[in-house]
């Protein structure tokens, strides 16, 4: 039994922040270059915030952390997060 969910999980903290969809998102992994669609990270949920995690390679990839003031977010396991514009 795995502890993690797909990287949809994150379209409702993600969507406060961007107008977009980023779950669908094309995004390559900083670790192992391992590229595919957002969605498909692994994501835990069970902390004080998001992890999402490299499926390649299991490197994080993405988090996000929301307090009562500020919501941080940080993306230096991502070489590039490609949105679609259509």
């Amino acid at each position: 039994m795995s502890d993690y969910l797909d990287g949809n999980v994150a379209a409702g903290p993600l969507s406060e922040l961007f107008a977009v969809d980023l779950t669908a998102a094309i995004a390559q992994c900083n670790g192992c270059g391992h590229t595919t669609v957002f969605a498909e990270s692994r994501v835990y949920a069970d902390a004080p915030g998001l992890v999402a995690r490299c499926v390649g390679c299991d490197s994080v990839l993405l988090r996000i952390v929301t307090t009562p003031n500020d919501t941080y977010l940080d993306l230096r396991g991502l070489t590039y997060l490609r949105v679609p514009t259509t």
